[in-house]
This record gives C-alpha cells, sequence and structure tokens, in this order.
C-alpha cells in the first residue's frame, strides 16, 4: 500500500484527484443505422431513374457595352456609376447649371486672369445675370470695358445663353452719415479709395 504524501510537500493541500469512469457507455447504433439505410436507399432511387444531366453553368448575361446586367435588362436595381447618378439627380432637380456656374466661379482665376482674379470676385448668379464685386472703382470700369468679352467667354463655358449680362459692382464704400442730423442733397462722400 503507498504512504500518503505529506500536504507540505506536495504544496497544493486542497487539489481533488480526478475520477476516471470505470467503463464507457456504448453508442447508440440506431441513429448510425438509420442514416446508413437512408442513403441506400436514395442511390439505389437514383440509379432506377436513369443517368442524370450534367448540370449546366449559366453564363452572366451582359448589357451592351459590356456591363454585366442581372435581368433581361438593366434596371433601378443593378448597381450603378456614381457619377450616372449625380448626373441624373442633377439633371431632374434642376441644377445642372447651378453646378456648372459655380464650377466656373471655382476657376474664375483661369477664366478672367489672374491679374484680374485678385482685384474681382464673382459674388453671385441669378436668372442669366453674374455679379461681380470689384476692389476699387477702377478695376469696376476695367470690367465694365470687358464685360462683353467676359459673357462671350462664360457661354462657351456653360453653353449659350447662360449669362446674358455682367453686374460689376464697386467697393463697400464706407458711410459717412454719423449722427440723427443729416444735410439732404449735400455733396456726400467723394471717390477717395480708388
Amino acid at each position: 500500500m503507498p504512504e500518503p504524501r505529506n500536504s507540505s510537500e506536495s504544496g497544493n493541500e486542497s487539489e481533488p484527484l480526478p475520477v476516471l469512469p470505470a467503463e464507457e457507455p456504448e453508442h447508440d447504433k440506431h441513429g448510425l443505422d438509420l442514416a446508413k439505410s437512408l442513403a441506400g436507399r436514395l442511390k439505389g432511387a437514383a440509379a432506377a431513374n436513369g443517368p442524370t444531366r450534367p448540370v449546366l453553368r449559366r453564363r452572366r448575361r451582359r448589357g451592351i457595352d459590356g456591363t454585366q446586367v442581372s435581368g433581361a435588362r438593366p434596371d433601378d436595381r443593378d448597381p450603378q456609376r456614381l457619377t450616372a447618378t449625380l448626373g441624373r439627380l442633377m439633371r431632374d432637380q434642376g441644377w445642372e447649371v447651378d453646378v456648372a456656374v459655380h464650377g466656373v466661379m471655382a476657376r474664375w482665376p483661369s477664366i478672367v486672369g489672374p491679374e484680374m482674379a485678385e482685384h474681382c470676385k464673382p459674388e453671385s448668379y441669378e436668372d442669366t445675370q453674374l455679379t461681380v464685386r470689384t476692389d476699387s472703382t477702377a478695376w469696376a470700369t476695367q470690367l465694365k470695358m470687358l464685360a462683353p468679352d467676359l459673357i462671350r467667354r462664360l457661354n462657351a463655358e456653360l453653353g449659350d445663353g447662360t449669362v446674358t449680362h455682367v453686374n460689376v459692382q464697386g467697393p463697400h464704400a464706407p458711410s459717412w452719415r454719423k449722427g440723427p442730423r443729416t444735410v439732404r442733397g449735400g455733396r456726400g462722400p467723394r471717390d477717395t479709395y480708388g
């Protein structure tokens, strides 16, 4: 008979010893036998029906431009390119002209030249009229003289009739009106800033 160990030697006083089962239970063979018999019956039924046709792989359909389509013809459920979707949205909402005009405003220096772009900034576009603000009255006069050429350039970029008039505005002048009493019909401020 083996001697019991001293608990101080093992270092682990409360560790239980593993218990092994005396016998392992037998597997239930009914489930395995049932599966084998069903597989045999299905195999026999398939052989009685005759040979089967090979499965044909379906060819993917392609549109006219070579893109894949899911049905007889492309529809709105098919994935669309972002540029086509945004273009259709802008056309449906009537935003095409506004987006084109804002694109021209972003490219303003390349259209009018870098020197003029430093002194003249487009402010708004409404009803075929472009409003441009200038740094000084001298640049406002210069832009008024170049307005027909500017309209021609803008219509070449945007399409005929998009811009019919350029409204040129000078710099914002400070108000000289101070206090409640002012002189009507007086000379007012002069162009001392240009």
